[in-house]
């Protein structure tokens, strides 16, 4: 790959070694901690799940449709970012417990677990912000950098961006069955439908779950139900919706060209990773509802390791990138988004895109 920064080839081999060994010293490590860290965060997802279904079902005061909505919108972002995430991850394979199987995990949301695990644990894990490769820059439906090519469409991207949060996880499903490849040609009517067969059971059990099923167990209180599960199924997509833009796509987060892989090196790979992500700043419950992705440089450049161990790690990858005088872009959480609305709404009009692969490279690294 073309690569930003001042450091040798060596260098960036040594660079690569180290985070090597940070890897491989938190995996000779797993055990009992990480084990009692997922049953807790579990135990967390079923007694919320359960006290809000609770207070939807029987409540009749706004006070109980509150709290009810709240505590069934935690267990849904739980669910969504800290176990189903890392669990589909392999994060807990080794624990070698069915219910903490990546490959038999099936998450609540509409996405079909095993098409997700192809899109987002290949395609994006491996071609992290690589045009032409990644389909998950801007889930093919915003402009986040100038160098995707621009066309009038983009215009109403603010609104389209609005939508997608709103109904994030419907956005992923639909962009994991690539529609687009009807209008390029490259698949035809009866194999898109043959891929969206997953995907239509998935979404009509889910849309069943928590739109007929438990409204109709709650008798007179249906309407009650119905409206609670709506919104934290909304503020659980909207929550995603901002981390993983968030770790994507503020300022600073590169975005790269298929040119840029060739002969790259796991060392490089590594510095894709790093270059292509970002953190957010926060305290151990919000990294906990993000899943950890608060830490998305280092789930990027570990994605096998329990996410609970990011903010450990994070602590000798900000080291290290300080030594080797790497960029670690990190934030608030007010300041990630900031920056990510900036560039939704800036990209929304035609801009130039870089004129060269090659990026400014920094001062030389001192011997």
């Amino acid at each position: 790959m073309t690569t930003p920064t001042h450091l040798s080839p060596s260098e960036i081999e040594a660079f690569g070694r180290e985070l090597d060994a940070i890897r491989d010293r938190h995996l000779a490590d797993l055990g009992e901690r990480d084990r009692e860290h997922i049953d807790r965060i579990i135990s967390l997802a079923m007694t919320s799940e359960a006290a809000g279904r609770l207070l939807l079902h029987f409540g009749i005061d706004p006070i109980s449709f509150v709290l009810g909505t709240g505590a069934l919108t935690l267990s849904k972002i739980l669910e969504n970012m800290e176990i189903g995430h890392n669990v589909m991850h392999g994060q807990y394979d080794w624990t070698r417990d069915p219910k903490l199987d990546s490959h038999s995990y099936e998450w609540d949301a509409v996405s079909p677990s095993a098409g997700w695990r192809h899109s987002h644990n290949f395609e994006h894990h491996t071609f992290t912000n690589v045009l032409g490769k990644d389909r998950d820059i801007g889930y093919e439906l915003l402009r986040v950098s100038a160098d995707q090519p621009w066309n009038p469409g983009y215009l109403a991207q603010p609104l389209r961006a609005l939508w997608l949060a709103l109904a994030f996880q419907w956005g992923v499903a639909l962009h994991d069955l690539k529609l687009e490849e009807l209008r390029t040609g490259e698949s035809t009517r009866e194999e898109v439908l043959e891929r969206a067969k997953p995907f239509l059971c998935k979404a009509a059990w889910q849309v069943a779950k928590d739109y007929a099923l438990y409204p109709a167990l709650s008798g007179l209180n249906a309407p009650r139900v119905l409206l609670g599960n709506l919104l934290a199924n909304i503020g659980r997509n909207v929550w995603a919706f901002a981390v993983i833009f968030c770790g994507h796509f503020p300022e600073g987060a590169e975005i790269f060209h298929e040119a840029e892989l060739e002969g790259e090196r796991r060392a490089e790979w590594y510095l894709r990773q790093l270059l292509g992500s970002a953190n957010i700043e926060g305290g151990h419950w919000l990294h906990v509802l993000t899943g950890h992705l608060s830490h998305q440089i280092e789930h990027h450049l570990f994605p096998a390791v329990p996410a609970w161990r990011y903010p450990e790690m994070a602590r000798e990858v900000r080291a290290l990138c300080e030594r080797y005088d790497l960029p670690y872009n990190t934030g608030s959480l007010g300041t990630q988004l900031k920056s990510v609305a900036g560039k939704i709404f800036r990209h929304a009009l035609p801009t130039k895109p870089r004129a060269a692969l090659t990026r400014q490279a920094p001062p030389a690294l001192a011997a």
